[in-house]
């Protein structure tokens, strides 16, 4: 049986679970999420705990076990603390100005990449080359941050580009002169 999926979620205080047809709500101090999970699994909620059971043991009931259970924890960790991710620009001349809901990123092209941060993300800047991305939604906190990560990913000989705070580019050496 599934480890994660077996997992008894504890409702934190100040948090509360509504659960319709496997539609599940979390409404906490941070704000609102809601997701609709597979009929296949069931959600309740017992005594201030939020339990996922399956039926059978089919590989898609074993699959999704683990994940409805996964993601229900993401839900009740961003209304209550939120999540973040860091990135940094390396490189001369290589910079983020945020101002307002947009962030201008140079990274070594003839112009600066305007981003549009979504309306339930917030962008602020730590330096000229560091940013942080928060939000209560895990998936859209790390959808956007990878594709402002992708505007110049890190390159392997220099190390130039834009990484996560927390991300190791390993590099390689480049030519010899024989």
């Amino acid at each position: 049986m599934s480890r994660i999926g077996k997992r008894e979620l504890t409702i934190p205080a100040g948090v509360t679970v509504t659960i319709d047809n496997n539609e599940v709500t979390v409404k906490g101090p941070k704000g609102e999420l809601k997701n609709s999970f597979d009929k296949l699994i069931t959600v309740k909620e017992v005594e201030g705990k939020v339990i996922t059971t399956r039926p059978n043991d089919t590989k898609q009931a074993r699959q999704l076990h683990g994940t409805t259970n996964a993601l229900i924890n993401n839900m009740l960790i961003g209304v209550t603390e939120g999540y973040s991710k860091g990135l940094e620009a390396v490189g001369v001349g290589y910079r983020f100005t945020v101002s307002g809901n947009k962030i201008s990123v140079n990274a070594g092209f003839s112009h600066a990449v305007d981003v549009i941060v979504p309306a339930d993300l917030k962008a602020e800047s730590v330096s000229n080359t560091e940013i942080t991305i928060s939000g209560i939604d895990k998936q859209k906190v790390s959808e956007f941050a990878a594709n402002v990560r992708k505007i110049r990913e890190p390159e392997p000989y220099k190390g130039k580009g834009i990484r996560y705070k927390d991300e190791y580019v390993r590099r390689k050496e480049g030519k010899k002169a024989a």
